[in-house]
This record gives C-alpha cells, sequence and structure tokens, in this order.
C-alpha cells in the first residue's frame, strides 16, 4: 500500500508499506478513503517531539471502509460499513472509558507514533489496522460527508472539548489564541455555547477572516491585539483564554490576556520544559490551568448527531486536497501555510 510517512525532521513522503493485517481479536483492518493532516503531525516534521522511528506512517485523521475483522469483534458493525475514528483508540471499558476520559484510555494507543519499533502506524495510508475497533470505530451515519466525520474524529471534538474546559458561559468575554481549524472550531463552539464576544488572535490575515466569518473578534497576534482584548474588558482581561498554538508566546499571550480569576485552556501541545509564567504569577492572578489531549472519542458520540442534523457546518474548513502520491508536496503546503492552507486531507480512491 502507499502511506505517507515520516523519513526525517522536515521531510515525509510516500512510500510502499506492507499492508496491515490482523493480529488482534478486536482488529479491524480499514480502508482509507480519506485522512487527515493536523498540527500534531507538525510536532516530529519540525523537530519538536522527537523519537518518532524513520518510516513510520504518519496522522490520525480518517475516514473508511471496513474490510476485514477479528475473531472477537462485536459491536454490529461489518465489513462494508463506512466508519470514522478518534486520533487514539480506547478499550471502552476500564476506569477511563466508564468517565469518558477515553484519550487516557488504559490499553489505548496513538495512531502515527511508533518508537523503538513500539506503538501503532498512522493513518494517512491506504489501508490502517485498527486494535480495539468495536469501542474505538463509529459508523458514519447516512448521509454525512466523509469531511465532516473526519473532523469530527479530532479537529471538531478537539475544539469543543477545548471551549467546554473554558468554560464558555452565556454572556461572558472570550479569547481564542490561534486560528487554525481546531482553533476556528473551538470559536464556533464558544459562539454555540452562547459566549457574548469572542475575540480570535492569529498572525495570519485570512484566518483572522473566516474567524470574523464564524462572529468572532479578529486581532492581530501581538501587543495591540492584546491591548484591544484589555480594552473591551476594562482592563480586567478575558474571563476565558483558549490557547491552541503551543508555543512559549501563545502562552505567554494568553497569560497576560486573561483576566485574574479566569480559565486557560490548553490544547496547544507545548514541548518546551518550563511554561511562560511562573507559579507566583499563577498564584497572584488566581487562574486555574487545563489542559490535556481531547476524549475525542466520547466527544464524537457527543457531537455526530447535532451536526448529522446540520446544526455546525463544518465544510469550510477544509480547504486543500491531495492524493497520497504527494505527500511530500502536502507537508510543505501545510506546514508553511502556503496557498492560504487551513486543513489538508489526502483522498483516496
Amino acid at each position: 500500500m502507499k502511506a505517507a510517512c515520516f523519513e526525517s525532521v522536515g521531510r515525509v513522503d510516500c512510500q510502499q508499506k506492507v499492508d496491515p493485517v490482523i493480529s488482534g481479536p478486536r482488529d479491524a483492518i480499514v480502508k482509507v478513503s480519506m485522512a487527515g493532516l493536523c498540527g500534531s503531525d507538525l510536532h516530529p516534521f519540525f523537530g519538536r517531539e522527537s523519537g518518532l522511528d524513520r518510516g513510520t506512517v504518519m496522522g490520525h485523521e480518517m475516514v473508511g471502509e471496513i474490510v476485514e475483522l477479528g475473531s472477537r469483534f462485536d459491536s454490529g458493525m461489518e465489513i462494508g460499513d463506512r466508519v470514522f475514528a478518534p486520533f487514539s483508540t480506547h478499550c471502552g471499558a476500564c476506569f477511563f472509558c466508564g468517565i469518558g476520559l477515553t484519550s487516557r484510555c488504559t490499553e489505548g494507543e496513538l495512531f502515527g507514533w511508533v518508537e523503538c519499533g513500539i506503538g501503532l502506524e498512522g493513518c494517512q495510508s491506504e489501508y490502517v489496522r485498527v486494535p480495539l475497533a468495536d469501542s474505538t470505530l463509529m459508523p458514519v451515519p447516512a448521509g454525512l460527508s466523509d469531511e465532516s466525520a473526519l473532523l469530527l474524529g479530532d479537529n471538531f471534538s478537539t475544539g469543543y472539548f477545548c471551549a467546554e474546559m473554558a468554560q464558555v458561559e452565556p454572556g461572558g468575554t472570550y479569547l481564542v489564541i490561534g486560528c487554525g481549524a481546531v482553533g476556528l472550531l473551538a470559536i464556533l463552539s464558544a459562539i454555540d455555547m452562547g459566549a457574548k464576544q469572542v475575540f480570535a488572535m492569529d498572525p495570519v490575515v485570512e484566518r483572522r477572516v473566516i474567524a470574523e466569518s464564524l462572529g468572532a473578534i479578529p486581532l492581530d497576534a501581538n501587543a495591540a491585539g492584546r491591548d484591544s482584548v484589555l480594552t473591551a474588558t476594562l482592563g480586567r482581561g478575558a474571563d476565558s483564554v483558549m490557547e491552541l498554538v503551543g508555543l512559549p508566546e501563545a502562552q505567554k499571550m494568553a497569560f497576560d490576556c486573561l483576566r485574574p480569576g479566569g480559565i486557560m485552556s490548553v490544547i496547544g501541545c507545548h514541548c518546551t520544559p518550563n511554561f511562560s509564567f511562573s507559579p507566583i504569577q499563577a498564584y497572584d492572578k488566581n487562574i486555574t490551568y487545563r489542559s490535556g489531549r481531547c476524549p475525542a472519542g466520547h466527544y464524537m458520540r457527543l457531537l455526530v448527531d447535532r451536526v448529522a442534523r446540520s446544526e455546525f457546518d463544518l465544510s469550510p474548513f477544509i480547504s486543500h486536497r491531495f492524493g497520497i502520491e504527494e505527500a511530500e508536496r502536502a507537508y510543505q503546503v501545510f506546514s508553511t501555510r502556503a496557498e492560504g492552507c487551513l486543513k489538508a486531507v489526502f483522498c483516496f480512491d
């Protein structure tokens, strides 16, 4: 099969890989119809995270069709069913799955991370093996597009989770830092939850334009943007700040724009060893810091019916489509935001 594989920092290309096979009784093999490129894929691509084995299949977002099942697959799904998945597997039976924190399942694995030969290959490939598939996979409702299902498995679930961690309430003022696909979907979620004002901060003009079209107030990611938030809140700062970048400058901006007693909801994956503010600064501001990997297996089930009823339109958030043979170019375009790239996907015949 053809797959987008990690070669080295700054290089992902299309390679021929051996087709995956059933290796566990709850496995499924899925023929992929669409796979997503995510900001998280850029951490090893840019070298912010290390340890990924050369040749690992990238990606953790996919929609496809079941083509093979293990001997103990027990969910009602069958060969030929169209399915989608969250970015990590989950067993459905442990303590963490029971409380909806599927991202911390005791048996779960992340798609697209193999280190020292141990781990799970990714989804940017013609076929993918899904462990714990009877609890991880979900049928795609009739009429729901591949694009919507793909975004439910990660980006929309993560954006909604971010807004929930921020405890968005009617009448509040909020700031979203980072208006990639997840940030824009966090804006969509916050407005759905009744936010009075949502500021959207990003250095890319085109992304600010999209944020404004969703109902947010666009700001550049600079001191003037910070001052606008403070001025609009009589110097207090936003009730919560949703930070979706994962870089020290964004973390510092979030802290500076947050009011005393506010919540910092952090989805951006920080790879630096230290915070951009000190414990005493956090203490003196009475902040609540909330972060962590989205339990997408829980949230996609929570949100799928609303998306299927067209309460949310997710189609505008995918800007670029590539064939798997274009893996190298796809990563270059996505990583540099070239051609106005917001969200890129691989499409398979």
